[in-house]
């Protein structure tokens, strides 16, 4: 079989259920966003020793982002065709590992912080911040076609969790976190 189709030659790609859209499609673009994503993740994985501690939730994460992109990729009509799990509970998931993240580490979150200090952390705000932009997308598509709520669930929590592993790496590597300002919230209770 040939890598190569030559169906989207003229600006057109298959959704999943065979409905053709132009390239700029909103579901294409979200969709195509966290295909980045996941390729950025297997570069912080690929960063990581083979028995990091993080490595299988990092592994579960990139399974289930497959998953979710397969059903930003079926339109609604065409979601009963769509055997592959929803990211149920993954919004729970990623909570318990911020938590367990969070308690180990030596100081509170309540900065917005620059990011950099080491490669690993550099990465875990690029992927970050590519969730985030993920996440502009999805909200952009729901409004067109409803987004099943576990996906906006775990995407939401996604974002964050990535914040704290970039703590967690730095604090991992004995370095200190570059602060810019208080969380407007905490600014409120000074």
């Amino acid at each position: 079989m040939k890598i190569y189709t030559k169906t989207g030659d003229r600006g057109q790609t298959g959704l999943l259920g065979g409905v053709r859209v132009d390239k700029d499609d909103a579901r294409v673009d979200t969709y195509g966003t966290f295909d980045e994503v996941n390729s950025f993740l297997g570069l912080l994985r690929s960063k990581l020793e083979s028995n990091h501690p993080w490595q299988n939730n990092l592994h579960r994460i990139q399974v289930e982002l497959m998953n979710t992109m397969s059903h930003l990729a079926t339109p609604t009509d065409k979601k009963e065709q769509n055997t592959l799990p929803l990211p149920e509970g993954m919004d729970r998931f990623c909570e318990q590992w911020m938590d367990d993240l969070e308690s180990g580490l030596s100081s509170q979150s309540d900065y917005f912080l620059l990011p950099g200090g080491n490669e690993i952390a550099a990465l875990c705000h690029v992927v970050r911040s590519q969730i985030r932009r993920g996440e502009r997308k999805i909200i952009t598509l729901h409004k067109q076609e409803k987004v099943d709520r576990s996906i906006l669930l775990f995407i939401n929590r996604l974002s964050d969790l990535f914040f704290s592993l970039s703590r967690a790496a730095l604090e991992e590597a004995n370095l200190p976190e570059e602060r810019w300002r208080a969380f407007l919230y905490q600014r409120e209770k000074r």
